[in-house]
């Protein structure tokens, strides 16, 4: 018992310092993921989180969430993802909170302006950042920055051209849709063995 209070302990804590430090919602939130569950061994490969990443995505609810849910499920069932999941959860509903008492008195306040004008350039460079590390991953096969083990992936290629130019379209169709093409292409690309 005392290991899975400890786990469990671990998990709100994780998950806790996730939901704390960051700023620009579930997207910026993916490197210190990432970083955080490789370190404890709570995923086993870069994939398996990558698959945890798009399954996260393609549910309903906050990324940030989903992704706490997940991770705290493979790792003690439910009661894990309780844990993850409140952990996540707590410093936004608490800073939000104190946020909404307060937003009259520092409104106007030029540090605080400041501090968000900083962070908000920050932001769209962590993402980037991510799309490179995921692009790399996916779509070219480099792992770990090994430049020399760059192969194509033609049907995840075939996969992301294809999604992108349908999202692209005048007429514009949802993106539920274009997750469930991309999902059937893969499913035919992966899973019957086409690539």
């Amino acid at each position: 018992m005392p290991d899975l209070m400890l786990l469990l302990l671990k998990l709100f804590g994780i998950f806790f310092k996730i939901g704390l430090f960051t700023f620009g919602g579930g997207y910026a939130m993916i490197p210190l993921i990432t970083d955080e569950v490789m370190k404890y061994g709570w995923v086993d490969s870069l994939d398996a989180l990558i698959d945890f990443f798009a399954i996260s995505q393609s549910t309903p609810g906050a990324f940030a969430i989903n992704i706490a849910t997940f991770v705290g499920f493979e790792q003690e069932g439910i009661i894990g993802a309780v844990f993850a999941t409140f952990g996540v959860v707590l410093p936004s509903f608490v800073i939000i909170l104190l946020i909404a008492v307060a937003f009259k008195h520092f409104r106007d306040n030029k540090y605080v302006n400041g501090f968000l004008g900083g962070i908000r350039p920050v932001v769209p460079g962590i993402i980037l950042s991510v799309a490179i590390v995921f692009i790399s991953r996916s779509i070219f096969g480099i792992e770990n920055r090994q430049y020399s083990d760059f192969t194509f992936e033609l049907g995840a290629i075939i996969i992301f051209a294809i999604s992108f130019a349908v999202s692209k379209l005048k007429k514009r169709i949802h993106p539920v849709i274009i997750v469930l093409i991309s999902g059937l292409m893969g499913l035919l690309f992966y899973g019957l063995g086409w690539f």
